[in-house]
């Protein structure tokens, strides 16, 4: 009785096993994507001081005034006149007064904002103290729909990246011809299959995932051609493996996420499973092999059940995986994230102080860097988006393709006329 799981369990086609993951994947991002915007913007966001930013004590509104080492997407270069480069260094801004005439009760009045002013509001426009306030900002000053950018990438790199992920778990878990299987015990297995599987599919999507995070990173219009122009300029002058910058803080992220995440899915399932066997006054015989009773009493579980449990399991065991990683994650986005502006200075000047950048240094001397310039928060920047994103859409992936596989399962009992009455 014991061994009849592992044999339907077998006769679920990998073709049945991808379908499940694809229809998990469709409506996983499209629930999660504008989580995943907000997470990406606030850790690619520069650092900014607790102090409020400072007017200059005397500024005329008829003089330019210069703007100097410029950081990356505040918005700044909204109020500038001209903007170059400075022995394709530094970048330098030309900023002059603007004007506006607001119509107020029929009367025209003509105001002037100081170049000090506008890089000040848009400073506070483009930086975002939380999710809430990134989800309102996005939604307000770029609209709605700028919320999902990146979907389409993020379809192209979720769908292939699942279909191996978790097809690659199983045959990992449950094949006989797994080395994981015949010699790691159950207790280490998810941890092992979970990390290998990620492997596989971080290094087939690392392209596309470069795409998706600069393209959510970017804002204002035209971001899907500047996104794909600047990926261009960053082949041509770095070549083809500068697509894949940024795997192994990828690999540092996902790996250990993956490990942690199966190993706490799996055992909060088992324990899941054990009460309610407990309940019914079924006990586990430590003779027989204690994943088969669970996966065989599994088996008999409706749809109901095995939703709550999936969705319950994978929720809680996807939010602490998604906090232990934060700081990789971190490190990830701002490798990953590198500005058109970037690109372009360092293919045209390639001196020594892009060489040098915090982002070239190897994950720990990064990371070590974060924490030395920002502290611990700046190591956990953006960990409430991430697990905003990551724990829902972790319940629903998994949770629709446990139930994918129990409707091919019973496709299957069906079809060989082995479906109990």
């Amino acid at each position: 009785m014991g061994d009849i799981e592992p044999e339907i369990e077998t006769e679920i086609s990998a073709s049945q096993k991808m379908l499940s993951a694809v229809s998990g994947s469709l409506l996983t991002s499209l629930l999660v994507t504008p989580l995943d915007v907000v997470r990406v913007r606030l850790q690619s966001q520069p650092a900014i001081s607790n102090a409020s930013p400072a007017r200059p004590p005397s500024v005329s509104s008829h003089i330019p005034q210069p703007f100097t080492n410029l950081p990356p997407n505040l918005g700044v270069t909204a109020c500038c006149k001209e903007v170059f480069w400075v022995n394709n260094n530094a970048q330098y801004c030309l900023a002059t007064p603007t004007t506006s005439s607001p119509t107020i009760n029929g009367l025209s009045h003509t105001t002037t904002t100081s170049p000090a002013d506008c890089a000040i509001d848009e400073t506070r426009r483009k930086n975002f103290t939380s999710t809430y306030d990134g989800l309102r900002k996005i939604a307000r000053n770029e609209g709605l729909p700028s919320l999902w950018r990146g979907l389409s990438p993020t379809l192209v790199m979720a769908i292939p990246a699942n279909v191996i992920y978790f097809t690659g778990y199983d045959s990992l878990r449950t094949s006989s011809h797994s080395p994981i299987k015949n010699y790691v015990s159950d207790s280490y297995a998810p941890l092992l299959a979970g990390s290998i599987a990620r492997i596989a599919a971080a290094t087939v999507i690392s392209p596309v995932e470069m795409f998706r995070t600069r393209m959510q990173a970017t804002s204002g219009t035209g971001v899907f051609r500047a996104t794909l122009s600047g990926l261009q300029d960053m082949v041509a002058a770095q070549g083809y493996t500068s697509l894949w910058r940024g795997l192994t803080l990828t690999m540092w992220r996902d790996v250990p996420f993956s490990g942690i995440y199966w190993w706490g899915y799996e055992a909060t399932r088992n324990t899941l499973t054990d009460m309610r066997d407990r309940q019914r006054g079924r006990a586990l015989d430590p003779q027989r092999s204690s994943t088969r009773l669970r996966s065989q009493s599994r088996s008999k579980e409706n749809h109901t059940i095995t939703l709550v449990d999936s969705f319950t399991a994978g929720a809680l065991s996807g939010a602490v995986a998604a906090v232990v990683t934060t700081p990789f994650d971190v490190g990830k986005t701002r490798q990953q994230v590198l500005k058109h502006a970037d690109d372009t200075a360092a293919s045209a000047g390639k001196g020594s102080a892009m060489t040098t950048r915090p982002e070239d240094r190897s994950m720990p001397r990064f990371l070590y860097h974060i924490f030395r310039t920002e502290g611990l928060p700046g190591l956990f920047r953006g960990w409430a988006a991430r697990c905003l994103k990551v724990a829902p859409a972790c319940a629903i992936m998994i949770s629709s393709y446990e139930i994918g596989k129990k409707m091919a399962r019973n496709v299957n009992e069906r079809r060989d006329g082995r479906a109990e009455t």
